[in-house]
């Protein structure tokens, strides 16, 4: 620390029983803070004693591993014969010493090294290796970017995690292939880059995949969005009208579109679709994901989502989930399905609402402008870059001609959601369609918003509890309400 530096925030991890003490400073000359991590329960000479063991186990052993072994098997494989080598070096460690060193070793050797500290800690959001010539970035969920004290050390490294990245999944990057999409075991979403495509170096993306998905609770408490707002797309999803979510990057769209997954009733069939798979349903549910392919070096055997979308409409679905909507053949065959009495949720890159229409309408997606009556609302997620604040900033209604309608808008300086117009199409939908009076619906409205505020006032957000309670809802929704949740 230097004088003039300021500690934000420090806390610990425990990796493997590796202690790791992570302090987030901002330094007087630099322009963002410094995520540092410092290891604090193995010693500077330990360190040395262990970069020798790792020279030797190398010299030893690396020739016999298999180029179709995976990660987690090279480790089993060489589990014993480091201990040996441990016990050789370190003869009075106990045995709970020794499994901390040998998850070291094996961290520091076989796996993703420090990045493995980076993905455990639950904070981050985005994990990002630039070249070898500078320090690895950070996504905080609180602090937004951070520069990190982790520098891998050379571009041959980058790219050997890279490989074993992609092996453990059966993918590959090469001079000839130089990009790749790919996911580790745990879910999180890994995009590769080889140099000279990335002209700076090699580069390694890493998206992690929640430990536990984003429930409506989660955010209703973060004021993510508003109670009105929430049950507006309950009362939505309920009666069977389809949604987009649309939104910049990183702005919370899947999350919101697992939290409106919350309230799909259990008796209907719902299929999932996405390249990565990302949605977390509650399994009472019944519920089949399906995930794209790609094609292998030969060229063969990919599956795209077209492939899956078309494929789904055979599998008598009541409601179909799209990880993202990119093409116009995709978005012809779900509008299609919306018109033919599917129930259509995904997401799509766009800003606001009429950002929105535009982008359906306009090439590559290039719709035609009357057939987006199908699509009953479009929910616009937001992420302010300066506050790292994620809120939804628009819902709007598709009105007959294909225009969008704000129906409630984020309030900026009240920082809150709100009514801008009384909805027009949709009211009109739902009286045809259920018999509903204006004055039903918005005492359904209101109802929902009372059963919203309990679950958020007990910290209801385990998504199985959610998917209980909304199941309860549908199933006997006289006697919830005349409990008074």
């Amino acid at each position: 620390m230097e004088r003039g530096d300021r500690i934000i925030d420090s806390y610990a991890l425990n990796v493997n029983d590796i202690v790791v003490d992570v302090t987030i400073v901002q330094k007087k000359n630099e322009a963002v803070s410094l995520y540092t991590i410092s290891i604090t329960n193995i010693s500077n000479t330990t360190k040395i004693i262990l970069e020798k063991i790792r020279d030797e186990f190398v010299a030893q052993e690396t020739k016999t591993v298999s180029e179709d072994s995976s990660m987690s098997d090279v480790q089993e494989q060489f589990k014993d014969k480091i201990l040996k080598l441990l016990a050789k070096y370190f003869p009075t460690a106990d045995r709970k010493t020794m499994d901390m060193l040998i998850n070291y070793i094996l961290q520091q050797n076989i796996g993703l090294g420090n990045i493995d500290i980076l993905l455990k800690d639950i904070n981050l959001e985005e994990i990002v290796v630039n070249n070898a010539k500078e320090p690895a970035w950070v996504y905080h969920r609180k602090y937004g970017w951070l520069k990190t004290n982790v520098i891998i050390p050379n571009e041959s490294r980058i790219r050997h995690y890279s490989t074993i990245i992609g092996r453990d999944v059966g993918k590959e990057i090469t001079l000839l292939n130089p990009l790749m999409d790919a996911h580790l075991k745990t879910g999180d979403r890994v995009n590769a880059t080889l140099s000279p495509i990335s002209s700076k170096g090699n580069t390694l993306t890493i998206r992690k995949f929640g430990v536990r998905p984003w429930t409506i609770t989660d955010l209703l408490r973060d004021k993510t969005i508003s109670y009105e707002g929430a049950a507006l797309l309950w009362i939505a999803v309920q009666n069977e009208l389809s949604v987009i979510v649309s939104g910049g990057t990183a702005s919370g769209k899947t999350s919101m579109l697992n939290s409106i997954a919350n309230y799909f009733p259990p008796n209907q069939r719902i299929i999932s679709i996405e390249d990565t798979r990302e949605l977390m349903l509650p399994k009472m549910l019944h519920w089949v994901p399906m995930e794209t392919r790609l094609a292998n070096p030969e060229g063969k055997g990919g599956i795209e989502m077209l492939d899956l979308i078309v494929n789904s409409l055979r599998m008598r679905p009541d409601r179909i989930l799209v990880g993202e909507i990119r093409r116009k053949k995709e978005a012809e065959v779900l509008f299609e399905a919306m018109h033919t009495g599917h129930s259509v949720y995904g997401t799509l890159h766009a800003n606001n609402a009429r950002e929105t229409i535009n982008r359906l309408t306009s090439p590559p997606i290039d719709l035609p402008k009357q057939i987006l009556s199908g699509l009953s609302l479009i929910a616009v997620q937001n992420l302010n870059r300066r506050t790292g604040r994620r809120r939804t900033l628009q819902i709007a209604e598709i009105l007959p001609n294909g225009d969008p309608r704000i129906l409630m808008q984020l309030n900026p300086i009240r920082d809150k959601l709100e009514f801008l117009n009384e909805p027009l199409a949709m009211l009109e939908t739902l009286s045809l369609y259920t018999g509903m009076s204006k004055s039903n619906i918005y005492s359904d409205l209101k109802s929902k918003i009372k059963i919203l505020k309990w679950m958020a006032s007990r910290n209801v957000i385990n998504i199985n509890k959610i998917g209980l309670i909304m199941s309860r809802y549908y199933q006997d929704r006289p006697i919830i309400e005349s409990k008074g949740v």
